[in-house]
């Protein structure tokens, strides 16, 4: 028969991470499968608001990461895609890579995905001026000049704050209006560095060895703009795919309560990935202890 843990932990993003340091130390029977370790913080360029570090990247912040599972005896597994949860009786089966894994308890911490562009030169440029996120590096972009892209409340939080930072910013909307809401609107329009471009479309993303330039065609004509960042606000992917067990928001966010519970029996959710808004890796880390602080709760009040 398959050995039974306490607890299998779905992703190695920030709520991962934590979440398997509590865990371990509350010496629970654990196991960790992700594709990766670090999640949206390794895509991050520079962390200045994460408490501890006035300043550091996002790959030096994974590599800490790393550094702290290791030390603690996380048992991961990379690699392995989560391809479903479900009931099994009074366990919940996890099937990863086509192997099945059984646990008392689980944690889906699995994250978001950014919305891409597919557009040529959005990959190359990745953290080299193409970024998914104002919060994280709006700051990097002082004095420059900036396209944000997008037409929802995202974008418009995204140009709000870059208006305070950026020389001049740019709003590429490839509807006809804006659809976030009318006062953040009205704040954008009334900003004398924030240009509104509507029917609008990025082509494609040139540069040297970080951004410079970009492509766009506006209501039909091509034109390029001089621009040292794109902020890409077009949304955010769930990944929860894997988690059709559990109820989801019209988003597909997993739904969960202040204890990080979901609407099944010993399913427990974190991070990005949930409903909780805000998504920062310090929110998600600390999601993430609370999550598997509950699944440990839940454990010891029930017999097995």
């Amino acid at each position: 028969m398959n050995k039974i843990y306490d607890l299998i932990i779905l992703g190695a993003g920030p709520a991962g991470i934590t979440a398997a340091v509590y865990a371990v130390r509350k010496k629970l029977d654990i196991q960790v499968f992700s594709l990766d370790v670090g999640g949206q913080a390794a895509w991050s360029g520079d962390v200045e608001n994460y408490t501890g570090y006035q300043f550091i990247s996002g790959p030096d912040l994974t590599l800490k990461f790393r550094e702290h599972i290791n030390s603690a005896g996380v048992p991961l597994h990379l690699g392995k895609a989560v391809q479903t949860v479900t009931r099994s009786g009074d366990l919940i089966e996890v099937l990863a890579a086509d192997e099945k894994y059984f646990s008392r308890s689980v944690v889906i911490a699995t994250g978001k995905r950014p919305r891409m562009l597919e557009v040529e030169g959005e990959k190359e440029y990745h953290n080299k001026g193409v970024t998914y996120c104002a919060t994280c590096d709006g700051p990097l972009f002082r004095d420059k000049r900036v396209a944000v892209v997008g037409g929802g409340n995202s974008a418009l939080d995204a140009v709000l704050q870059l208006k305070n930072i950026a020389s001049y910013v740019y709003l590429i909307n490839q509807d006809s209006e804006l659809i976030a809401d009318p006062i953040m609107i009205e704040k954008a329009r009334k900003a004398g560095n924030v240009e509104i471009w509507n029917l609008s479309r990025i082509l494609r993303i040139r540069g040297d060895s970080f951004v410079r330039r970009v492509a766009v065609e506006k209501e039909g004509l091509k034109q390029v703009l001089e621009v040292e960042g794109i902020f890409i606000e077009i949304g955010l992917i769930p990944n929860s795919g894997c988690a059709e067990i559990v109820k989801r928001n019209q988003k597909q966010e997993i739904i969960v309560d202040k204890y990080n519970r979901t609407s099944v029996e010993g399913v427990f959710a974190a991070g990005d990935v949930t409903d909780v808004p805000e998504k920062q890796i310090i929110i998600a880390c600390g999601e993430g202890a609370k999550a598997s602080l509950s699944a440990f709760h839940y454990l010891a009040r029930h017999r097995w």
